[in-house]
């Protein structure tokens, strides 16, 4: 069945047109339907596949040490790296607290019993300047059939096989002073490998053969820094791969700019620049706009059409909300609404036609963990132990305040029915029964 819509027909009608033609697709195709039921199974990288969306899940709204825990898991020394699951199987990293050793963890959906942990990398010595607040093991891994791709930053990267937990390959020769400690986790997109190296020295964007670990492309990323101090050239942002009316764009966040690469070869689409550094939020995109958060330095929120060439940030920019944007925390698009959540624990919602802020509530506390949601309820989770549960909605309604006895620096992820989160020291499947 094919639909073709006029251009001259009514915007209104348009979008019931368009929900018509889902609605029918999802409920006659079954291709459509067996790769739903897949999705539910899976989170395979960070922020799932949707970005922080688990629409179809049915999650616990409260849940505590004696509430709604299925299991709970010890994870040893420290990682800020959040679980990726796929086939009954959770996979994680953590590492010494002095960063020598490096570890993947591979945890049983079922049972919450570990199945693997294996030392993958030794330093000798690590980067000086190391940032408190993070971990030696902050990126998070992302998943295909066979493989899980771990990433390290400059300690090292590797393809590591899921059955038997042997390295297929690894590459420990890409520079970079991460200065702080690494934060940008990898994404596969067709053969590629990809992830940002930002660092103090070098700034570059790059793309492995996922089979081999060889070098496909690699893009510096030329850009106007305006000082010499390499403090304000690192970055810490999870690229995003976007469909943009059947051309594929690479979303490549940097300091003080972002960048739309051609996956398959790195070439520059366009660029947007902004005065922040240090940019570390994974940006959302609602099919024809961009929102991303520009990072330290006051973060700002940024609306940006992703049909231009080249420079685009006197042509394209929407609007910019100078005030209330988080710099860790990654925004939330859920229901045509835009969430937000910064830092120092303001959530907001932001219109997303005028950048208006036009709700807001201050829950307190610290956060670094990006925010979740299902079709009818958004997640975040602080520092110190707890989980709020909000409604979507216009203005959200608080339905829960959640305790655990330790914090999440790592954002949560979704599995069927069921929540995982890590904190500090644990990882928790949260259901309300076994799944």
């Amino acid at each position: 069945m094919t639909f073709r819509i006029s251009s001259t027909c009514p915007t209104h009608l348009l979008f019931g047109l368009a929900a018509m033609v889902a609605v029918l697709t999802i409920a006659t195709d079954p291709l459509v339907a067996e790769e739903n039921a897949v999705a539910a199974r899976r989170w395979s990288q960070f922020r799932g596949d949707e970005n922080g969306l688990a629409l179809g899940a049915r999650l616990p709204t409260h849940w505590s040490e004696d509430q709604n825990i299925q299991w709970k898991t010890p994870i040893h020394d420290r990682g800020w790296s959040s679980p990726v699951v796929a086939d009954g199987e959770v996979w994680l990293t953590t590492a010494t607290e002095d960063g020598l050793k490096m570890y993947i963890v591979c945890v049983d959906l079922a049972s919450g019993e570990i199945k693997h942990d294996k030392l993958l990398l030794e330093n000798s010595e690590v980067q000086p300047d190391y940032h408190v607040t993070n971990s030696y093991a902050s990126p998070t891994p992302v998943l295909d059939k066979g493989h899980v791709f771990v990433h390290f930053g400059a300690y090292g990267t590797a393809c590591v096989d899921r059955k038997s937990c042997d390295v297929l390959w690894q590459r420990r020769d890409l520079p970079c002073n991460h200065f702080r400690g690494a934060g940008s986790s990898p994404i596969l997109y067709r053969n590629l490998l990809i992830f940002h190296m930002d660092g103090f020295d070098h700034q570059y964007a790059i793309a492995l053969d996922r089979t081999t670990g060889e070098t496909v492309w690699k893009r510096p990323r030329n850009i106007d820094y305006g000082t010499d101090n390499g403090d304000f050239y690192k970055a810490f942002s999870t690229p995003l791969v976007i469909d943009v009316h059947g051309r594929d764009q690479l979303i490549s966040p940097a300091s003080k700019a972002c960048l739309a690469l051609e996956p398959l070869t790195g070439k520059e689409i366009w660029r947007v620049r902004y005065d922040e550094h240090s940019t570390t939020a994974r940006p959302v995109f609602d099919g024809t706009r961009l929102f991303l958060s520009t990072g330290f330095g006051k973060a700002k929120m940024v609306c940006v059409r992703v049909d231009g060439q080249g420079d685009v940030t006197d042509t394209h920019v929407d609007w910019i909300q100078h005030r209330g944007i988080g710099s860790k925390p990654s925004p939330l698009l859920v229901a045509g609404r835009l969430f937000d959540v910064t830092d120092d624990g303001i959530f907001s919602r932001i219109d997303t036609d005028t950048g208006e802020i036009v709700w807001k509530k201050r829950l307190g506390g610290k956060f670094s963990a990006s925010p979740i949601a299902t079709n009818d309820h958004v997640y975040l989770f602080d520092h110190d132990g707890k989980g709020y549960v909000f409604s979507v909605s216009d203005e959200p309604a608080q339905v829960a305040e959640n305790t655990l006895p330790d914090g999440c620096n790592s954002s949560p992820a979704v599995v069927g029915d069921a929540l995982l989160v890590r904190t500090t020291t644990h990882l928790y499947k949260i259901s309300h029964h076994s799944n």
